[in-house]
């Protein structure tokens, strides 16, 4: 019940944030516009919605840290720090003062990149990174914390570069955000797919790892963007944003890491995000040879659209696939994970197939229409 008590109070308050944040929005005229190729809105829609989540998190997390009752869990332990927590803080608020920027006046995709990796380095600089991976053939620890290198000595104590760790942890926080960021094109797609992800980690967290703070703040998280949810899900009143939708990734891939670096679970459900991102960044950056960080309609969602499924359907389907293999990764050794990955991208390529095909047909039917009606046409 405590965990259901957090997860309601977070919606509650995100739901409030979010709608206080619209308001704001509206007020200084900081919208979507419709018009470009790949927005499928047709009014303007209010953005920001990532400071809503914020500050919601702020809140509620800050009421929790400081009254809760010491028979609860607690938001702290030997895993997870007050001094993660603060680098943690620290890092969102970054991501939401640029994101903020980028809605307000729409920077440029190059300038975009700073962000995230500020605050990529400001969770390491914070003492928080990888220090051991799951072999995936064997099930073996991989121990990432064994090269140091000393960068300076504060109050006495070394302070370290740790290069497989902290790169790992750079390029994964990294990829996170990148794939919740590109993935942010339909109403409730990302927000949705967050709560799924963070409620999975929760449950790992409480039943199968039983590490307390964590499944505090999968729980915060997942309720945070539950609350969004009700104001972002088709016809959405309010977006993401940028702030929000790097966020969203940010807080998924830190969670997987003081989780037990539980990044498979992670992966099952962003499973097919990821790997549509990765196709995208070398379809553009490699094939087409042009900017990866430039948007257009070539998204996995934006072809379920194109052969006809709605929004709500497109999003659905989507977020069961996440949910499914979520949850079959609470049942599942490592090398049963590594198995799942390799059938979702067994997934995902049919996905693609089948897409092409029927595409194709639509396309074909609708070239013959103009023909036939043309024979039965009066001179």
């Amino acid at each position: 019940m405590t965990y259901f008590f957090i997860f309601v109070s977070a919606l509650a308050a995100s739901f409030l944030c979010t709608h206080a944040v619209k308001k704001i929005a509206e007020r200084f005229d900081i919208v979507d516009m419709p018009g470009a190729a790949r927005k499928i809105h047709m009014q303007p829609i209010p953005l920001l919605g990532g400071i809503g989540i914020f500050f919601a998190l702020l809140i509620v997390g800050g009421l929790y840290y400081f009254l809760a009752p010491s028979q609860w869990p607690s938001l702290t332990d030997a895993h997870v720090s007050a001094k993660y927590l603060a680098g943690l803080i620290v890092a969102s608020f970054v991501l939401c003062i640029a994101g903020a920027r980028d809605d307000a006046h729409a920077l440029k995709p190059a300038q975009l990149v700073i962000a995230p990796a500020i605050a990529v380095v400001i969770v390491i600089a914070f003492g928080m990174g990888v220090d051991s991976v799951a072999s995936p053939l064997s099930g073996r620890q991989i121990f990432l914390d064994q090269w140091n290198i000393l960068l300076f000595w504060w109050n006495g104590l070394p302070r370290y570069f740790t290069l497989p760790a902290d790169m790992l942890t750079f390029l994964w926080l990294f990829g996170t955000m990148y794939t919740t960021k590109l993935l942010d094109g339909l109403d409730g797609l990302v927000s949705g797919i967050t709560v799924i992800g963070a409620a999975v980690i929760g449950i790992v967290s409480l039943f199968f790892f039983v590490n307390e703070p964590t499944a505090v703040l999968s729980f915060l998280t997942a309720g945070a963007f539950a609350g969004f949810l009700l104001l972002n899900g088709h016809p959405a009143k309010i977006f993401l944003g940028e702030a929000g939708s790097t966020l969203a990734g940010f807080l998924l891939g830190v969670l997987a890491i003081i989780s037990g670096a539980k990044f498979a679970i992670a992966m099952l459900v962003l499973g097919i995000p990821i790997l549509d991102t990765a196709w995208v960044i070398f379809r553009r950056s490699v094939i087409e040879r042009r900017s990866p960080f430039v948007g257009d309609r070539k998204h996995l969602h934006f072809r379920l659209l194109d052969v006809g499924f709605t929004q709500w359907q497109t999003v659905g389907i989507l977020w069961t696939v996440s949910a499914l293999f979520g949850v079959a990764a609470l049942f599942m050794q490592t090398q049963q994970k590594v198995t799942a990955l390799i059938l979702l991208m067994g997934v995902m390529v049919s996905l693609v197939f089948i897409l092409h095909w029927k595409r194709g047909r639509n396309k074909n039917f609708s070239e013959l229409l103009p023909r036939t009606s043309s024979l039965h046409r009066k001179p």
